[in-house]
């Protein structure tokens, strides 16, 4: 007879949930009948992928043979502009894998890990099933409470995450406080900047390795799935200390990146035209949708990534499920830990349009609702 599985589960997993991507766009196909949804809800780039990216993909002529492991050309690439060598860049299957792999190398069971709450939700995903202890410091207006993170350090805490811009809130810290709290951690503490939407920010954010030439025990993420389009692909990298990336080399599987990612990426990295061309999109989008909630007189963040979160007078989930029927695709925030909000991605001024006419209409619909059905 084979044994229960509770009997085999790791006891860390017992009350953990699998991460839940959003809605498809083939299943409000089948869903609703809708032929050409506006899917609006992963922060996937709406221009599409890098051109010269997609050139170099074209260019393979064989996936036969396996690609030299330590991809070379594609680190010396990542580190030259920072003045960094290839021993201070790893590269992941999308950032997640990297994240994944601070928790292989650094935490053990009981070990305390300090995030914001809200934040990408993979953080205190990864924390559970490793047996850490998620210490999670609520958000201050929308934006990580450094302060507070900064109180919650111990000697158990071996990493603090921030995330910046902040997922699914779009905010991101400033450059002096964000300098302040890296020089105050204690040294046993590894901090990790996690900037998957770094390329979007204004002038006055900062790169997460302008803190890393002034504290070494910090490890900065990024991933070519969002400005360079590549979402598909799954690659991730970071920048860390050669001894923090050596360790983390010793737990990363072989050949986690495939030839096909690492040939478009290095081509990518080079498409200043499309990079230009989407942070100019985005910036338009923004000012199409704040003007908007302005006007329908609703709260958002102010946003420092490719996507915004918009307040909803009824509930989240509720809301979401409207805009569904409409078409249109988002994500709610009860999903992501932000209640009360839709996380919008900027799309194209059409896809954002489409968006706005949803909105606006069902906006007048949920205002004439009694207080105890938005709840």
């Amino acid at each position: 007879m084979q044994p229960p599985l509770d009997r085999l589960l790791r006891s860390a997993l017992r009350a953990f949930a699998p991460y839940k991507p959003g809605t498809s766009v083939d299943e409000v196909r089948r869903r609703f009948g809708i032929d050409r949804p506006v899917k609006l809800s992963q922060n996937e780039n709406p221009l599409g992928s890098s051109p010269r990216a997609m050139a170099a993909l074209r260019e393979l002529e064989t996936l036969s043979a396996y690609v030299e492991d330590d991809h070379l050309a594609l680190r010396e690439r990542l580190a030259a502009p920072y003045g960094l060598g290839v021993e201070s860049v790893v590269l992941g299957h999308g950032s997640n894998e990297l994240v994944q792999l601070l928790f292989h190398a650094f935490v053990d069971p009981g070990d305390e890990v300090v995030m914001a709450k809200p934040t990408f939700s993979l953080f205190r995903k990864d924390t559970d099933v490793a047996g850490g202890h998620a210490v999670e410091i609520p958000l201050r207006d929308g934006v990580h409470d450094l302060d507070a993170m900064l109180h919650a350090v111990t000697e158990r805490t071996k990493l603090v995450f921030v995330c910046d811009p902040n997922n699914p809130t779009g905010t991101r810290v400033e450059r002096d406080a964000l300098f302040a709290f890296a020089r105050a951690l204690p040294p046993h503490v590894l901090l990790v900047i996690d900037q998957a939407y770094r390329e979007f920010m204004d002038a006055g954010g900062t790169d997460g390795v302008d803190v890393l030439r002034e504290r070494p025990t910090t490890v900065v993420l990024r991933t070519a799935s969002k400005i360079y389009g590549l979402a598909a692909l799954r690659f991730g990298y970071g920048y860390g200390a050669p001894d923090i990336i050596a360790t983390l080399n010793r737990v990363r599987l072989p050949f986690n990146v495939a030839g096909p990612a690492a040939s478009a990426v290095l081509a990518a990295l080079d498409d200043d035209e499309f990079i230009a061309r989407s942070i100019e999109s985005n910036e338009r989008g923004k000012a199409q949708l704040y003007a908007a909630f302005e006007r329908l007189g609703v709260h958002a963040f102010p946003t420092a990534a490719n996507f915004i979160a918009v307040a909803t007078p009824i509930n989240a989930q509720a809301a979401y499920e409207a805009l569904l029927a409409h078409g249109v695709i988002v994500r709610s925030g009860d999903g992501l830990g932000l209640p009360g909000y839709l996380r919008v991605t900027v799309g194209t001024h059409a896809e954002n349009e489409s968006f706005l006419a949803a909105f606006t209409s069902l906006l007048a619909r949920w205002r004439a609702q009694p207080v105890e059905a938005t709840r």
